[in-house]
C-alpha cells in the first residue's frame, strides 16, 4: 500500500512513542494492563489530526471503549468543510456496509426463534429463487450458456458471501446484472429478490467467497419469514431495544444539519464534496437494503458494538443468546473456499455470519493489527468498527471518504490503538 508523507509522519511519532506489550490473557480485568492509555490516546490524536492535516480527509471521529467504559473519543476537521461545520459526536454519517452486520443480528434473531436453519435451501423460504442458473459464458451468437448449480443456494452462503451473485461489470454476466439493475432504490425487496433470483449466478454457491448482494438478500429473506416490512423489523428487534434512535434509513428535516458531507479524493491532498448520495437519505424509498442504506453517529453504532463484546446483551437487554453471537463471530469458510474476492486484502481473516473473523496473527507489520478472535466490518465511506473480545475493547471509526480508504487509515488507526506491532504479539 502507497503511503503518504503525512502517513510516514504518523509512523515516525508511532516508533518514538512508549509503546506497551499488548496482553494475550483471555479475558482482561479492570486491574490488568489497559489498551487505551494516555500513551495509545496521544498516538490515536496525533495520527487522526495528521489525516486531516493533509487535505486526505475532511474530518475524522473516534470513539473507543474499553471494559464497558468510554476510554477515548475525539473528533478532528470539518464534517461540512464548505459550512465550516465541525466533526462533533452527533454527527450523522453514512455507514454503507456497517448496514450489514446489524441486518445479521436481525435476521439471526429469527434463527433463534427456529424460525429456519442456516443449512436450509434459500428456495424453502423464497421460491424466487428456486431455479437459479449459472453463468459460465456466451455461444458463438452472444446467447448467455447457463447451467445448473452443482447444489441449492442455502442461508448460510446468504450468511457469508458465498451464495454465487455477480456483480455489474463488462463481462457478459455483469451487462446483465447492470440490465436487470435489482438494486434500484425504486424496487420494494420483493421486487428485487423476483428480480435477482432471474439473474444467473457467478458460480455455484459454497465455491467462492464474493463480496455482493447477499446481505440485500437476508433483508428480504428477515420480511418474508417474519411477515413484517424489513425497516420495521430492524426497528423493533434491533435498533429500538438498544436505543439507536440515530441509525436511520431516512433523515428528518430538523436531523439533516448533523448529516455529514462525504468527500472523494481525487489526488493527494484534493478532495471533492459528492452531489450524488443525499437523496438517498433524504427521501422514503421502496428498497430497504439490508447491505447499506443506514446512517448513524458514533455513539449509536458503539451500541451495537458493545452489546456484541457483550455476547448479545447491553445493560438489561438482550438482542441475542451469547452461543448466537460466537456462532456469527466463528469462521464459515472452508478451506476448500480458495477465491475470495478483496478478503485477504483485511488479513489474516476469515469470514463468519456477515462479519470479517480474524483467525490468526497478522504475518508482518505491514497488515492490519487485530487480536486473534477479533471481529469487525467497514463501509464504502471508510468506516470501521471492530470488536476485540480478548480485551473486551470495541472502536469506531467515523469518516465519510471515497473511494475506500486509499490513505491507509485503517491501517494507521489500528497501529496507533494498539502500539508497535513485533512478530509473535
Amino acid at each position: 500500500m502507497k503511503k503518504e508523507p503525512f502517513y510516514l509522519v504518523a509512523i515516525l511519532f508511532l516508533s518514538l512513542s512508549a509503546c506497551k506489550e499488548i496482553p494475550k490473557t483471555e479475558t482482561q480485568t479492570e486491574e490488568s494492563t489497559t489498551i487505551i492509555d494516555e500513551t495509545a490516546k496521544t498516538r490515536i490524536d496525533s495520527t487522526l489530526q495528521h489525516f486531516v492535516d493533509s487535505g486526505n480527509i475532511s474530518a475524522v471521529s473516534a470513539l473507543i471503549y474499553e471494559n464497558g467504559k468510554e476510554v477515548y473519543y475525539n473528533a478532528f476537521g470539518h464534517a461540512d468543510r464548505e459550512a465550516s461545520r465541525p466533526m462533533d459526536q452527533n454527527t450523522i454519517v453514512q455507514i454503507y456496509s456497517m448496514t450489514k452486520p446489524i441486518t445479521g443480528v436481525a435476521l439471526m434473531t429469527l434463527y433463534e426463534e427456529g424460525k429456519f436453519d442456516l443449512d436450509d435451501p434459500l428456495s424453502k423460504y423464497a421460491p424466487e429463487f428456486g431455479n437459479m442458473k449459472v453463468y459460465t459464458g456466451e455461444d458463438a451468437s452472444g446467447k448467455p450458456i447457463l447451467e445448473d448449480p452443482k447444489r441449492p443456494m442455502t442461508i448460510r452462503d446468504l450468511t457469508r458471501h458465498t451464495a454465487g451473485f455477480g456483480g455489474v461489470g463488462d463481462t457478459g454476466l455483469g451487462k446483465i446484472v447492470a440490465e436487470t439493475d435489482a438494486l434500484n432504490r425504486e424496487n420494494t425487496l420483493v421486487q428485487m429478490a423476483e428480480k435477482m433470483g432471474s439473474t444467473p449466478l457467478a458460480f455455484s454457491p459454497g465455491e467462492q467467497w464474493l463480496y455482493g448482494p447477499s446481505v440485500d438478500v437476508q433483508a428480504f429473506l428477515v420480511e418474508r419469514i417474519s411477515g413484517q416490512p424489513y425497516g420495521d423489523y430492524v426497528r423493533e428487534h434491533v435498533l429500538d431495544p438498544l436505543g439507536m434512535d440515530e441509525t436511520r434509513y431516512f433523515i428528518p428535516q430538523e436531523d439533516r444539519d448533523r448529516f455529514a458531507a462525504l468527500y472523494r479524493r481525487t489526488s493527494e491532498g484534493i478532495l471533492e464534496r459528492d452531489t450524488i448520495t443525499y437523496s438517498n437519505y433524504l427521501e422514503k424509498w421502496p428498497l430497504t437494503r439490508g447491505g447499506s442504506g443506514l446512517t448513524s453517529t458514533v455513539d449509536d453504532y458503539m451500541k451495537f458494538a458493545q452489546m456484541l463484546v457483550h455476547e448479545g446483551t447491553l445493560d438489561s437487554v438482550t438482542i441475542l443468546k451469547p452461543e448466537t453471537v460466537k456462532l456469527m463471530a466463528t469462521n464459515q469458510l472452508a478451506d476448500s473456499v480458495t477465491e475470495r474476492h478483496f478478503l485477504p486484502s483485511k488479513g489474516q481473516v476469515g469470514f463468519g455470519i456477515d462479519f470479517a473473523v480474524r483467525t490468526a496473527p497478522p504475518a508482518s507489520a505491514e497488515e492490519n493489527y487485530g487480536e486473534v478472535g477479533e471481529f469487525f466490518w467497514d463501509g464504502a465511506a471508510s468506516t470501521l468498527f471492530w470488536v476485540d473480545p480478548v480485551n473486551d475493547l470495541t472502536a469506531v471509526l467515523f469518516v465519510q471518504l471515497m473511494p475506500y480508504d486509499q490513505i491507509g487509515l485503517h491501517k494507521a488507526f489500528r497501529d496507533a490503538v494498539y502500539g508497535e506491532y513485533s512478530k509473535g504479539d
